[in-house]
């Protein structure tokens, strides 16, 4: 007895098999009846000709409430009628588990349902194929930078998501009571990964959850998200890590459009691949960008989203997608980043993706002296982070890295229209179940 699995690489020859999955759909045509059955890979059609089908399995199989799992045996037919070629015309079938009546939401019906109702019912959502294939694709994504990042020589971290204190201050943290003593959830690798510098790991990534108490109610803010992370040493400048993270999203974006065909389909999206280099522009460049666009922002302010989305109307226009926007004020920018000797700037750049920014990085201050000084002209106490400062006392290589929003990305990718459609359990100021 075959098991018919990948839906997509079924052989239309006949035989017997056996298929699972959910009721989709049951039409009664009178002296005929159709069941579409519904997998991970697909549908398939169980035919059910009245006369020649046992009176009680026809009773059964056409009585089933939608989205109950069910096991069919039958017979495999080569059919012109149906997507993939084939039917089965059943012979005996198991009900593994009745649903329940009515459904929260619908899979199949063609009615907007509210995002709340959607991620209230995450369970009953992913059920429809095109939320699934987001997923998938979301799953390619990591295992395409995985590839790009060890294929040159990065290795795989893990750093605690529960800190003394935070990478960058400030309030975005979450206190967690952590037995007598309070502690933080990450809000970033960024000390660990620099620490790791001065180990001799010199190349290392992460991908994993990072945390945000930031009340932001948006469409592209969250309060846990997962974060791709990487640090290289003995560069020479920054520009070096603007290129290594051109080359993975290159490769990530080559991959998807090549490997995901089947789930874009299934989204009605195109990946385009944008022509490399990357333009950059200087945060001097944008901020004149913005003024003309009727921004009235000065030198200092932070692009903000308004201005991220006047720059990316402006290089959209210019047929441009992605670009990276360098030389940002060292006043706006974290105490690692490394200043520009003789100038209020620094060696920090932000990736953005059709206007809107998906990574930020930088060459990091490796000299102790100025670390130091950076901390204390950032209003921080250098004795808090002894833990950190003690890896760039005793030689530490120049370095720097990146981190990039794995939501973020995607959703740029493929259009999305808000950053929950990349989360499988979205975490905002306001949700925290399921």
């Amino acid at each position: 007895m075959a098991v018919i699995r990948d839906s997509s690489n079924i052989k239309v020859e006949d035989g017997t098999a056996t298929v699972s999955g959910w009721v989709q759909d049951i039409r009664n045509m009178g002296g005929i009846s159709f069941l579409t059955l519904r997998d991970r890979y697909g549908t398939i059609q169980i035919t059910m000709p009245k006369k020649k089908i046992d009176p009680e399995l026809f009773g059964l199989l056409t009585k089933l409430s939608r989205e109950t799992v069910v096991s069919v045996t039958g017979e495999v037919k080569a059919s012109n009628q149906t997507a993939l070629g084939l039917e089965i015309i059943p012979a005996s079938a198991e009900v593994l588990s009745e649903a329940a009546v009515p459904l929260p939401m619908g899979v199949i019906d063609k009615v907007n349902v509210e995002m709340d109702t959607r991620l209230n019912n995450r369970f009953m959502d992913l059920r429809k194929p095109e939320v699934r294939a987001i997923f998938e694709l979301k799953a390619l994504m990591v295992e395409l930078i995985e590839e790009a990042v060890r294929g040159n020589g990065f290795v795989q971290v893990y750093t605690p998501k529960i800190s003394a204190a935070g990478a960058e201050g400030g309030a975005e943290l979450f206190q967690v009571q952590y037995f007598d003593r309070p502690a933080y959830l990450a809000q970033s690798p960024q000390l660990y990964k620099q620490i790791l510098m001065s180990t001799g790991l010199d190349r290392i990534y992460e991908i994993a959850p990072a945390f945000r108490a930031e009340r932001s109610n948006t469409n592209r803010h969250v309060t846990e998200f997962i974060s791709f992370d990487g640090e290289m040493s003995w560069i020479e400048n920054e520009e070096q890590v603007m290129a290594m993270i051109e080359e993975i999203i290159d490769h990530v974006l080559v991959g998807l459009k090549e490997r995901g065909k089947k789930q874009l389909e299934i989204l009605g999206k195109e990946i385009n691949v944008p022509a490399r280099p990357y333009p950059i522009l200087t945060y001097s460049e944008c901020l004149k960008i913005v003024n003309d666009g009727g921004l009235p922002l000065k030198e200092g302010d932070d692009l903000g989203t308004e201005g991220e989305k006047i720059v990316g109307d402006v290089m959209a226009g210019k047929g441009v997608d992605l670009y990276f926007i360098a030389e940002y004020p060292e006043e706006a920018k974290p105490f690692y980043i490394m200043e520009k000797d003789g100038t209020p700037y620094s060696f920090s750049f932000d990736l953005d993706y059709r206007g809107q920014e998906i990574s930020s990085g930088g060459q990091r201050e490796h000299r102790y002296d100025r670390l130091v000084a950076r901390m204390e002209k950032k209003g921080l106490n250098p004795d808090d982070f002894s833990f950190y400062l003690d890896a760039f006392k005793y030689g530490m290589p120049p370095h720097g890295g990146w981190g990039i929003g794995i939501e973020r990305l995607l959703v740029k990718m493929l259009d999305l229209p808000n950053i929950r459609e990349a989360i499988l359990f979205p975490r905002d100021p306001s949700r925290l179940s399921p």
